[in-house]
């Protein structure tokens, strides 16, 4: 049985879960008192799924630096919390399978047009008729890109790169990238056969589940600096794509499960749930696993990489509109583990930093960010649900202390798709997006069910927590015009 924590304020946004036990550092909550509420409920009803013991159980693995960290949009995961961060000391820590979980790099890329609502007003069916038909989405879904197994050796390597050479995007698109769209160390041959047969011909495709493209309107710019550095104007039109690496990264999760099973007995690591299998970051087995991680983060680039190319192409014959004039903003993941440095006590240290659901938000002044955004930060996403809102943010000097400059990637779910999909009928939330002036179009009634906006947290409360704790301020929110969903 776990045993009850208990977790004391300590601002207005920010809660402390203290050492104890086998933790080997604190627990810090950023959220507001609705989301702490339902976590203390999931703890005191003894839920197998609860998100605050996951949070202790983050806390104990070996090597953590700093506290184990839970985002506004915390909610429970395969171990490790959705919403949860943990960096890791490169010489004791571990890397942890359900740090990354099955969707490696999962994220967004969000690009800008010149147009604004009443351009696009009297074409809106015409766009959703066409990015319906040409972005393959659903699950098992499959696209024009057909690769062999030593391309898509090629990809595993190159990410974005890779597809741009081939036609797919532009040159430029590479410098608004998250790590110019490569990450280095990826070895092909740390991928298994399965995994890259099951991606021959899913790249440039959307997939299912909470994956999406949306075409958005800025509805309201707050940063006038950081939109202006970014090229965001209010009455702007963007479009969103959210989706992540495909069966490959599922296969490569599932297939490092059975190997980090055998890596925490070996290397005697306690394993409090089945997803939190690790091995040491030296281990053998531990850079097998970074490297097919780097791998699958390449070919989730790359994926959007293509996406992106179908949506400029859409834009082409709709609009005439240039490749050019469909600007990337920012692409940026949302499951990984990577190589940063960070101050520790005032002293640079390089950390295994995980993200499972949640977004790097460098602030101000870090090289990694484009040459464009160094001043303000790169972008982060925030992707609401298809009848609320999403936002642009950005990192802070704050969050980079807090969170090893880290933010939220989303509303997060208040409900498990099995319950949403008994609560709602995918065809009455059709009807209402449509009588509020937005498109739907899916492959799923059910699927509908299951991503309907009462499903998930009130975004504006999740992105008021982030911005009252100082961690991440917000640039501009974003309303649904067209949806395209799996």
């Amino acid at each position: 049985m776990k045993e009850a924590l208990e977790i004391e304020r300590i601002s207005d946004a920010e809660w402390i879960l203290p050492r104890s036990g086998e933790m080997r550092v604190p627990g810090r909550l950023i959220a507001d008192e609705g989301t702490i509420a339902q976590l203390k409920r999931d703890a005191a009803e003894k839920k197998e799924w609860n998100a605050l013991h996951q949070i202790r159980d983050v806390a104990c693995l070996p090597g953590i630096v700093g506290e184990a960290l839970a985002l506004p949009d915390v909610h429970p995961g395969y171990g490790f919390p959705i919403g949860g961060v943990a960096a890791f000391d490169t010489s004791e820590g571990v890397v942890v399978v359900g740090g990354v979980g099955f969707d490696i790099n999962c994220g967004v890329r969000l690009l800008a047009t010149p147009l604004d609502r009443a351009a696009i007003k009297s074409r809106a069916d015409d766009v959703a008729h066409d990015l319906f038909d040409t972005i393959p989405a659903g699950i098992g879904s499959e696209g024009n890109l057909r690769l062999g197994m030593n391309e898509i050796d090629e990809l595993l390597e190159q990410g974005a790169s890779y597809v741009i050479e081939r036609g797919y995007g532009l040159a430029e698109d590479i410098e608004f990238i998250e790590e110019n769209g490569r990450i280095d160390g990826a070895d092909p041959d740390t991928v298994s056969k399965t995994a890259k047969q099951r991606q021959f011909r899913q790249v440039g495709t959307l997939g299912a589940g909470n994956h999406y493209l949306e075409v958005q309107e800025v509805e309201q710019v707050f940063d006038r600096e950081a939109a202006m550095a970014y090229g965001l104007r209010k009455g702007q039109i963007v479009i969103s794509i959210h989706t992540g690496s495909r069966a490959l990264g599922h296969q490569i999760g599932q297939d490092y499960l059975k190997v980090m099973e055998e890596a925490s007995r070996k290397y005697d690591i306690p394993v409090r749930e089945r997803e939190l299998v690790c091995a040491p970051i030296n281990s053998p087995e531990g850079q097998r696993y970074l490297s097919a991680i780097a791998s699958g983060a390449n070919c989730a680039f790359a994926n959007r990489q293509v996406i992106a190319h179908l949506v400029r192409s859409v834009m082409h014959r709709v609009f005439g509109m240039s490749p050019e004039s469909v600007r990337t903003v920012y692409d940026i993941g949302h499951n990984n583990a990577k190589f940063e440095e960070h101050l520790i006590n005032g002293e640079p240290r390089r950390l295994l930093v995980h993200r499972k659901g949640s977004t790097r938000a460098f602030g101000p002044g870090r090289e990694e960010s484009p040459a464009p955004y160094r001043n303000v930060g790169h972008p982060t996403l925030v992707g609401g649900t298809m009848g609320t809102a999403s936002y642009v943010m950005r990192g802070t000097e704050l969050g980079m202390t807090k969170t090893f400059g880290s933010g939220i990637h989303g509303a997060g779910r208040a409900l498990s798709r099995k319950k949403a999909a008994k609560k709602y009928w995918g065809e009455e939330i059709k009807s209402d997006l449509a009588a509020r002036g937005i498109i739907l179009r899916s492959h799923s009634t059910r699927g509908i069910a299951e991503e309907a906006p009462g499903a998930y947290k009130d975004v504006e409360s999740v992105v008021a927590a982030a911005t009252v704790s100082g961690i991440n301020v917000p640039v501009a929110r974003l309303v649904p015009i067209i949806v395209i969903k799996g």
